[in-house]
C-alpha cells in the first residue's frame, strides 16, 4: 500500500507524456515549429526512431529497433526489481525510480505502438539545438538526477567497512 503514490506518479508521467504526445501529433504538422520563447525555446514535431536524443536514430538496420526495445523492457525489469527490493521509506530513490519507469514505458508505448517515439521540446541557443525531447525523456532524466543524488548522500559501505577496521 505504501508503494501506491509511487505507482501513481509512474501513471501520471505515462498519461501525460501520451496526451502531450496526441496533442502535438494532432496540432502540429511533421518537421514544423512553434516558437515559445524567442533564440530559446520552440515546439516542434519530430519523430525519433533511435534512442535517447536520437542515438541511431539514422542507422539503416532493423536490428536497431529491436534492440532498443529489448533494452527498453529490461531498464524497466531492473527499475521495478531494484524499487522493490529498495526500502518503500527511501523516498529520494523511489521517486526516481518511478520517474524512470513511467518514462521507460511511455517511450517503450510509442516504439511499439508507432515504431518511433514524438518528441516536440526545442531547446536552443542561436543555431546551436540540443536534440527534441518529450515529457518520458524528461522524467527518466529527472530520474536519474534524483538516483545520483541519493547516491550522494548515503554512505559508502567501503568507507564505513574501513572506518570501522581502522578503528
Amino acid at each position: 500500500m505504501k508503494r501506491i503514490p509511487y505507482l501513481i506518479l509512474s501513471l501520471v508521467i505515462i498519461v501525460a507524456d501520451a496526451w502531450t504526445k496526441w496533442l502535438v501529433s494532432s496540432r502540429i504538422d511533421l518537421h514544423e515549429s512553434i516558437p515559445l520563447i524567442p533564440d530559446f525555446l520552440q515546439l516542434v514535431h519530430v519523430r525519433n526512431t533511435g534512442a535517447a536524443f536520437g542515438i541511431g536514430a539514422n542507422a539503416d538496420s532493423r536490428i536497431v529497433p529491436l534492440l532498443l526495445n529489448l533494452g527498453a523492457i529490461g531498464v524497466f525489469f531492473v527499475v521495478v526489481a531494484y524499487a522493490f527490493r529498495a526500502a518503500v521509506t527511501d523516498r529520494v530513490l523511489q521517486t526516481g525510480l518511478h520517474l524512470i519507469l513511467g518514462g521507460a514505458i511511455g517511450n517503450l508505448i510509442d516504439r511499439f505502438r508507432l515504431g518511433y517515439v514524438v518528441d516536440f521540446v526545442d531547446v536552443f541557443v542561436k543555431s546551436h539545438h540540443w536534440p527534441a525531447f518529450n515529457v518520458a525523456d524528461s522524467a527518466i532524466c529527472v530520474g536519474i538526477a534524483l538516483l545520483f543524488l541519493d547516491m550522494r548522500k548515503k554512505p559508502d559501505s567501503n568507507d564505513v567497512t574501513a572506518a570501522e577496521t581502522a578503528s
